[in-house]
């Protein structure tokens, strides 16, 4: 008996030292996987806080002098105030109705049975696979054809306006927001449609009142993404948009490129404050932002 409980505690002592080891050598992975993400935008902001002239002289060297004179020549030079505007005035339209009608069409297809639902979900996802490169010609000449009246358009067409751009965003992004939405509401009790229908309320009463509370985690979560997915798009706007003062904020770091020469240092804290936006609102949104992602992963 003896020899029994010694051997034992040897196999649980083995145990326990292997999965020591394996945390560590998880641990030490983790680490250096983080590490090599965040080296280019440490050295970016390193950069971004020293002149030219140091770096010129020697890129390695420790600095000499922290300024934050790059922030306020790219800030002014970008005139990305205005590029700021351009971009909002496209995302939060797009992010607002993006989720208002996935959330309508995720509340059809999830809580109402009928014979086109697996259809509906299967074409909203297929729209997911398509490469924008593969329908920029046809959705150019599109975009000229369409008519948009003088208020909302200067040439009377799609191309070229903001609104042309939101529409592209809300097209391209809503299979992705009603697929995770629908698989969502799938996992609420139905028990819950149905005790508001034996209630009174309508449909559109059960959707506002019931469905659309209990889905605040993953709407924040695809908020987050949306936001920053939108922020951070640079392709459409090029395309469809040959205005370069209507253009995004990622079409600011092009003002701070020279035909001859370009200020690596500059192009740096343009990148940063560029960043700060999509940074801030990840921090603010993440404990909602997790939370999204990972509740109803346990349900069966």
């Amino acid at each position: 008996m003896t020899s029994i409980a010694e051997e034992r505690v040897v196999t649980t002592t083995r145990q326990r030292r292997g999965v020591r080891w394996g945390r560590v050598a998880l641990y030490v992975f983790l680490t250096l996987t983080a590490l090599v993400w965040l080296f280019p935008i440490a050295w970016a902001i390193y950069q971004s806080f020293r002149p030219f002239s140091e770096t010129a002289a020697n890129p390695v060297a420790l600095p000499q002098t922290l300024t934050l004179d790059n922030y306020v020549n790219a800030f002014i030079q970008g005139e990305m105030w205005k590029f700021f505007f351009n971009t909002v005035v496209i995302m939060v339209p797009a992010v607002i109705s993006l989720l208002f009608l996935a959330s309508l069409i995720a509340y059809g297809v999830s809580r109402f049975s009928t014979r086109l639902n697996v259809f509906l979900l299967l074409l909203f996802t297929a729209g997911n696979l398509l490469p924008a490169q593969v329908i920029i010609t046809p959705l150019y000449r599109m975009f000229l054809a369409l008519p948009l009246p003088p208020p909302l358009a200067d040439r009377g067409v799609w191309y070229d306006t903001y609104f042309g751009i939101f529409a592209i965003h809300v097209a391209f992004q809503l299979g992705f927001c009603t697929f995770v939405l629908s698989n969502y509401m799938k996992t609420l009790p139905k028990e819950l449609t149905e005790a508001a229908l034996v209630d009174g309320a309508s449909v559109w009463r059960t959707y506002r009142s019931v469905i659309l509370p209990l889905c605040k985690p993953p709407l924040a979560a695809l908020a987050t993404l949306e936001v920053t997915w939108i922020y951070n798009d640079f392709f459409w706007a090029l395309v469809l948009m040959p205005t370069g003062a209507k253009r995004p904020i990622t079409s600011a770091l092009n003002n701070l490129q020279g035909q001859f020469f370009t200020d690596t240092n500059l192009l740096a804290a343009g990148s940063v404050l560029v960043a700060l936006p999509t940074l801030i609102i990840y921090i603010v949104l993440q404990r909602q932002f997790v939370r999204g992602l990972t509740l109803g992963s346990t349900k069966g």
